[in-house]
């Protein structure tokens, strides 16, 4: 089997959640011994140079990127929302990829071409006309179910108009195409549901990404009474869910918690961030490795408001063992049970009790992150993940 891997960005190094969730599956497919090519835009927000990766990945994946501008220009955005399109999925349309797609598929047969956004969709037809290949969307979300849930939950009005339009074009796109796939695989059966709800008739399986438990980093000592959160600070529902925690829950755990320290990590971490004063507020920014990071501290706290899909930083953060405390929201799609491998919070006075009694209670906390690790060791293994999804692929090719 031959696979065209087509990413919204570049899947490695994995810098983010998205990239983590991408380059599991290159991975799993390689560990498969199935061929792998990866085609990534690379852009400004997610830039890539070819020629720092490592030979071995390059060659293994025949890794390619395109240069594209996906900065967001008014101009444009006026003009998409004169004209009723989707902003989102327009930026995406370069004639420099669609020329690069078509080349590849010319000189090269697949039998799969695995799209990894919708708002690449717009090349789906390019697929069609030079190659034979089964054309496939692996949905790490549904977009406009963020955009909906960001749209919610601002006040200013000339802004929430604007991200109500964002929202309503992205959802009228994602259904008008959505049949233009041969099969859907979203992360989460929660997101297939709503493919098969919304007219979709073909193979649709929810999914969830793999991940590959990091090894245990021995020469770093757990941080008693810390909390941390680790995201990219460049996308919106993190910024916006670390912004409520510090304005609305903070205060109430330092007073159940006068010793609590809370550690926040991330690339892009906006300046309003970093200038943050509050009393045991640290704001690290960028770090360099994550799992020590994560390892260094207690408790991950993740108060999404806004998102969809599975938040890969927490299953990364199970992964090694730690208690999650999270918004029901940011534990959407993950096969939890509350009270038993995370600790699930949707309110201040529930983050500030959750976490005083993991305080508390070492052994209480002890056994969530050791159930937790359980838990993605049996259901998010990479390599099974990717059989799975092989298999399905394989029944697809054959008929």
């Amino acid at each position: 089997m031959k696979i065209l891997q087509f990413c919204y960005k570049p899947p490695y190094p994995t810098y983010d959640g998205g990239s983590m969730a991408m380059h599991s599956l290159t991975e799993g497919f390689l560990n498969n011994s199935v061929q792998v090519k990866v085609l990534a835009f690379n852009s400004r927000k997610h830039p890539c140079k070819v020629e720092n990766l490592p030979e071995t990945y390059v060659n293994e994946t025949g890794f390619e990127t395109v240069i594209v501008d996906l900065d967001i220009k008014p101009i444009p955005a006026f003009e998409a929302w004169i004209c009723g399109e989707s902003y989102h999925v327009k930026r995406f349309i370069n004639s420099e990829m669609k020329r690069k797609l078509r080349d590849i598929l010319k000189k090269e047969e697949f039998d799969i071409v695995q799209f990894e956004s919708v708002f690449l969709t717009p090349y789906v037809p390019i697929v069609r006309k030079y190659s034979k290949a089964k054309v496939v969307l692996r949905a790490p979300n549904i977009e406009n179910k963020i955009w909906k849930r960001i749209h919610k939950s601002t006040g200013n009005p000339l802004k929430k108009m604007y991200l109500k339009h964002l929202a309503l074009t992205l959802e009228r796109y994602e259904l008008d195409h959505m049949n233009d796939y041969d099969a859907v695989f979203p992360i989460t059966d929660l997101d297939a549901e709503y493919f098969r709800k919304n007219g979709f008739r073909k193979l649709c399986k929810g999914l969830p990404f793999g991940i590959d438990t990091p090894e245990i980093i021995s020469d770093v000592l757990e941080e008693k009474n810390t909390i941390f959160h680790i995201g990219s600070m460049d996308w919106f529902p993190n910024e916006q869910g670390i912004r409520w925690f510090l304005n609305e829950c903070w205060d109430k755990i330092k007073a159940l918690c006068p010793d609590a320290e809370a550690y926040f990590a991330g690339r892009k971490m906006p300046q309003y961030l970093l200038d943050n004063r509050q009393e045991g507020v640290h704001m690290i920014g960028e770090v360099d490795d994550s799992i020590r990071f994560m390892t260094s501290k207690q408790i991950m706290v993740v108060p999404l408001l806004s998102g969809s899909g599975i938040r890969v930083k927490i299953i990364e953060a199970m992964s090694i063992g730690k208690t999650v405390v999270a918004t029901s929201v940011a534990a959407e799609g993950i096969m939890y049970e509350n009270g038993k491998n995370i600790i699930i919070a949707d309110t201040p006075e529930e983050f500030a009790r959750a976490i005083k009694r993991c305080f508390d209670d070492q052994e209480y906390c002890r056994s969530i992150g050791k159930e937790a690790a359980k838990l993605i060791a049996e259901k998010y293994n990479t390599n099974k993940i990717a059989r799975q999804l092989l298999d399905m692929y394989e029944q697809m090719i054959s008929k």
